[in-house]
C-alpha cells in the first residue's frame, strides 16, 4: 500500500471498492488456462495474503504446470456461500471461527494447513472520541460485525465474559466493506473487525481498541480443501501446501518487499498500513493437528450459546490431510 494517493489521503469507499475490497465475487486476474490443462479454482478473501503473494509471483501457475493443471483465483467478501456450495476446489485461508459454520452446514471440506494465531490481529474498536471504554459500556450500543467471520466470535466472547449476549447490543451484520463505510460515517458505535481492515480504519483516524482477541482466541487461520478435490489430487494440494509455507517465509524475511508487492492490490494505501496488518499475523504454516483443535470446540459452544449455529457440533471430528514432508 504505497503513499500514492493526493497528500497521502487515505483511499475513499469508493476506491476500495473498484480495487475489489468490496466484490462480492470476481475473478482476482486469473491467467489463461491452457486447453490441455485442468483449472483448479482458487477462492481468496482480501485477507488471503500468503495466497495473494503466490498468485501475484506466478509460484502455484509455475509448480502446477508439470502436473497438468492451472489455477485460477476467485475472491470473495463472504466465504461461507462458496465454501458451503463447494464452487472451488481449494479454499480461502479463513479465521478459526469460519469452520465451525462450514461444518455446522455439513460442507464437505478437509483441513490441510493452518496459520499459526495472532490474535491481536482482530480487535473490537470504538472512534477515540468515544464515551465507550470497556465492553460492558457497548450495552444497548450499535456494533457492526461480519456475520460468521472470526471477529464475530471475538465479539461474542468478549461479551459473554462481561456478562452480556447478542440480546444486549444491537449488531448490525455488515461485510468488511460496508462496516468501513460504516464505522467511517460514524454509523456504528463499535466496529469488531480483522487485518487488513483493522489497519485500514486505524489509520484512517484516531481509534480506541477495547478488546483484541488476546485472552479470547488465538485467531490462527485454516486452509480448507473440498474432500473430493483432495482425494483425487493430493499432489496439487501437496503443491499449494509448500508454496504457502515458503510464502509465509518470505513475507517475514522481507517485510519491504511483501509491503510493495500487496499495495497494489489493496489499492495503494501507505506503505505503513500494510506493514501494521502484516506485523501482527504469523503468516507461519503448518500441519493441522486434531490436538490443536480444542479451541475451536470453545468456539462452537459459544456460538451454540448465542444461538448462531442451529446444533451442538464436534468441532474435532473433521478430515485432516497431512502433508507428505510430515507424515510418520
Amino acid at each position: 500500500m504505497t503513499d500514492d494517493t493526493p497528500a497521502g489521503r487515505f483511499p475513499s469507499r469508493r476506491t476500495l471498492l473498484k480495487a475489489g475490497l468490496g466484490a462480492a465475487a470476481l475473478s482476482f486476474a486469473s491467467p489463461s488456462v491452457h486447453a490441455a490443462a485442468r483449472e483448479v479454482k482458487i477462492s481468496m478473501q482480501r485477507s488471503s495474503v500468503l495466497f495473494t503473494i503466490i498468485k501475484v509471483k506466478g509460484t502455484l501457475a509455475e509448480r502446477l504446470a508439470p502436473l497438468g493443471f492451472t489455477p485460477t483465483w476467485h475472491l470473495f467478501t463472504n466465504v461461507l456461500e462458496p465454501m458451503n456450495a463447494g464452487a472451488v476446489d481449494i479454499h480461502a485461508d479463513v479465521a478459526d471461527a469460519v469452520p465451525i459454520f462450514t461444518q455446522s452446514a455439513r460442507a464437505p471440506l478437509t483441513f490441510y494447513a493452518r496459520e499459526r494465531g495472532a490474535p491481536a490481529a482482530e480487535a473490537i474498536i470504538v472512534p477515540a472520541e468515544s464515551p465507550i471504554r470497556t465492553i460492558a459500556d457497548l450495552k444497548g450500543r450499535t456494533v457492526g460485525v461480519s456475520r460468521g467471520s472470526g471477529s464475530h466470535y471475538v465479539l461474542a466472547a468478549a461479551l459473554k465474559r462481561a456478562g452480556l449476549g447478542f440480546d444486549d447490543i444491537r449488531p448490525a451484520y455488515l461485510q468488511a466493506p460496508e462496516g468501513a463505510a460504516a464505522f467511517e460515517q460514524g454509523s456504528l458505535d463499535a466496529w469488531s473487525i480483522w487485518d487488513p481492515f483493522l489497519a485500514f480504519a486505524e489509520a484512517k483516524r484516531p481509534v480506541r481498541t477495547i478488546a483484541d482477541g488476546s485472552g479470547l482466541t488465538s485467531y490462527h487461520r485454516y486452509y480448507l480443501v473440498n474432500d473430493s478435490f483432495v482425494a483425487a489430487h493430493p499432489e496439487v494440494v501437496a503443491t499449494v501446501y509448500r508454496a504457502l509455507v515458503e510464502a509465509g517465509q518470505w513475507a517475514k524475511a522481507n517485510p519491504d518487499a511483501a509491503v510493495a508487492l500487496l499495495a497494489p492490490v489493496w489499492g495503494d494505501l501507505p506503505p505503513a498500513v500494510v506493514a501494521a496488518a502484516n506485523a501482527r499475523r504469523t503468516y507461519r504454516v503448518e500441519p493441522v493437528e486434531r490436538a490443536q483443535l480444542g479451541e475451536q470446540q470453545a468456539i462452537a459452544d459459544t456460538f451454540l450459546d448465542a444461538k448462531l449455529i442451529p446444533r451442538r457440533i464436534d468441532a474435532t471430528d473433521v478430515p485432516l490431510w497431512t502433508p507428505p514432508a510430515v507424515k510418520g
